[in-house]
């Protein structure tokens, strides 16, 4: 009995410091290392180069010219000519160049940051012109031959958008999404004319006759302004690329729509290109 009780005692002195370390694995004393995420915290800046496409409605632009030339002609309160859509739309591409400068917070792989975003871009967009000829109307028992015509242009010549940014890092890609608010610089130029004839007869009796009373009128009226403010919002998204802890590429696209000026509706589309540094 007593050489089985010293094998016993040897086996269990063997085994005791293998159980040891499985129930230390067991316990977690295995240390994990943490997880990695690309750098992007801190100050950025860079330079791009932009390609926009920008349309502008100028179907109500005309509105307040033709109505203040109207405005001691009952032709006006009866048949509101004003109303009458003599701009359609105008479309036109820019190439551009720009910088930009920014903050990121970064929170493991989620970033969070503002940016400012400047674009110089001259470009002029020029109003479809649908002139209305020799139109009759009656208005105050009077008659009116009626003919209107307007020319309209509207150019860009640069803008600056304040970025609130939300992005995802996936290994060296920051793909993100961003809404801001837009303040730029432009000029616009619009020009009316209404003319015909007033006729005395009722129903209207034009062209007149020499047995009818007939008066001509002919209104001209403009509105101009350089450097006139554009504001408005945009919306877009992009990709930031890291070549190195320093410098990135980004490419990006951006919508904007600008709050009207003088009744001209106006929007743009650019995609960016451009390379950044990291600081």
């Amino acid at each position: 009995m007593r050489w089985v009780v010293g094998v016993a005692a040897v086996v269990l002195g063997l085994a005791r410091p293998a159980l040891a370390q499985d129930f230390d694995i067991l316990r977690g004393s295995e240390t994990v290392g943490p997880a990695a995420f690309t750098n992007w915290s801190g100050v950025y800046a860079g330079g791009q180069v932009s390609y926009s496409d920008l349309n502008a409605d100028f179907s109500k632009a005309t509105t307040p010219l033709v109505a203040q030339s109207l405005i001691e002609l009952v032709l006006e309160s009866d048949d509101h000519p004003s109303q009458w859509p003599v701009l359609g739309k105008g479309n036109t591409d820019a190439v551009g160049y720009g910088g930009f400068v920014g903050y990121n917070s970064q929170w493991q792989n989620l970033i969070l940051g503002v940016e400012g975003n400047y674009t110089h871009s001259p470009a002029t967009v020029v109003a479809t012109q649908s002139p209305i000829l020799d139109r009759v109307v009656s208005a105050g028992g009077l008659g009116y031959s009626v003919n209107l015509l307007g020319t309209g242009s509207l150019t860009v010549n640069d803008y600056v958008s304040l970025r609130a940014r939300a992005g995802y890092i996936l290994n060296n890609f920051l793909p993100y999404g961003f809404i801001g608010f837009v303040v730029g610089d432009g000029d616009y130029s619009l020009t009316t004319q209404i003319y015909g004839q007033q006729s005395s007869a009722s129903p209207a009796v034009l062209p007149c006759t020499p047995s009818t009373t007939c008066v001509n009128y002919n209104f001209v009226n403009s509105a101009a302004k350089q450097d006139a403010l554009l504001y408005g919002f945009s919306i877009g998204g992009g990709l930031d690329w890291a070549l190195t802890q320093q410098f990135f590429l980004r490419g990006e696209f951006e919508f904007v729509q600008f709050v009207p000026v003088n009744n001209i509706v106006l929007s743009t589309m650019t995609g960016r290109a451009g390379v950044g540094v990291k600081f």
